[in-house]
């Protein structure tokens, strides 16, 4: 098992060799590695199994990183950085000159961000460069919002976790493409299009899936536990719970609302308000995943701004196993 750590002087000695720590930010823990160097790189792609044309993330200390990355940078990219950063907002922009293609994916564009977590801030600042940093799981699966969850899913694959206990946020950064005619959020996120169109002073689209642009969690099927995952209303839900108890089934209940008494069933209530329960929502499915229930029944959320992050990843869930 790797040790789970606070010692930056070690991480930082890792990184620099070409090794493989796992990172606190605020949204999730994510697999860092230097993101100059192709070879390490690479050892996060075998680690997660994930295919080599979805491109990383790049985390930086500071919007003023960014022409190391990106060039012919937009003035909307200085303004949201200012405004966002540190902060849960992935920045798509041209890649400079020299950028691995390991990193991109073979785009010609990279993912920017400045996590806001004192840990990894003071990481990269030591560190002196970039760590691209997917989430610290197996490709597809749910990610880790504590440092156990990156024993749990990867076990003594990586080389040091660092501990920064358990993420603010707790869903992926919001992910908006600058290249185009338009700002596009291409994954939502704690930064709602409202709050971008406000910085930004003009209209922000979101993504319909064919933009042609490949950006880290967009794939259909993403964040799902091993468990099936239906997503229903309240009062259907409990009629579907009924039905598999009766059929013999473990059934386990997500719910944010009144819960019931249910024979049969485990009921796990969160929080009522979209950001507290965002902030639970994957300690949860992973603590039902590991449970062993047949299924995993999820109340669906509002159809709002504010459910928009948590809406995203519970569909992403459920149509893994469509």
């Amino acid at each position: 098992m790797p040790r789970i750590s606070t010692d930056l002087d070690r991480a930082v000695a890792l990184l620099r060799a070409g090794g493989v720590v796992a990172i606190p930010t605020e949204t999730v823990y994510g697999l860092a590695a230097d993101a100059r160097n192709p070879a390490a790189v690479r050892r996060v792609f075998a680690i997660k199994g994930r295919p080599a044309d979805h491109p990383l993330i790049v985390h930086i200390a500071a919007a003023e990183a960014m022409p190391e990355w990106a060039r012919d940078i937009p003035e909307a990219a200085w303004r949201l950085a200012r405004h966002f950063w540190p902060g849960p907002l992935t920045l798509i922009l041209q890649r400079a000159p020299g950028v691995p293609d390991e990193v991109t994916g073979g785009q010609n564009t990279v993912g920017l961000r400045v996590p806001d977590h004192p840990l990894t801030l003071e990481l990269l600042r030591r560190f002196g460069g970039g760590l691209a940093a997917p989430s610290a799981n197996r490709f597809g699966r749910i990610s880790p919002t504590r440092p156990e969850h990156v024993v749990a899913e990867l076990d003594e694959a990586i080389d040091l976790i660092l501990d920064g206990g358990p993420c603010s946020v707790g869903v992926e950064s919001t992910i908006v493409d600058l290249t185009g005619r338009r700002p596009t959020v291409l994954r939502p996120g704690r930064v709602s299009l409202e709050a971008l169109e406000h910085v930004l002073g003009e209209p922000v689209a979101l993504s319909t899936g064919e933009d042609g642009v490949r950006a880290p969690g967009t794939l259909a099927a993403h964040y799902a536990p091993a468990t099936p995952v239906l997503l229903l209303p309240l009062e259907r839900l409990w009629e579907e719970a009924a039905r598999r108890v009766a059929a013999g089934e473990r059934v386990g209940v997500l719910t944010y609302g009144l819960p019931r008494t249910c024979p049969g069933v485990f009921v796990l209530r969160l929080p009522g308000q979209p950001a507290a329960y965002a902030r639970e929502l994957y300690a949860a499915l992973r603590a039902m995943d590991e449970a062993g229930y047949a299924c995993i029944l999820v109340e669906t959320v509002p159809e709002t701004s504010e459910w928009l992050a948590v809406a995203n990843r519970l569909k992403r869930a459920a149509t893994a196993h469509r």
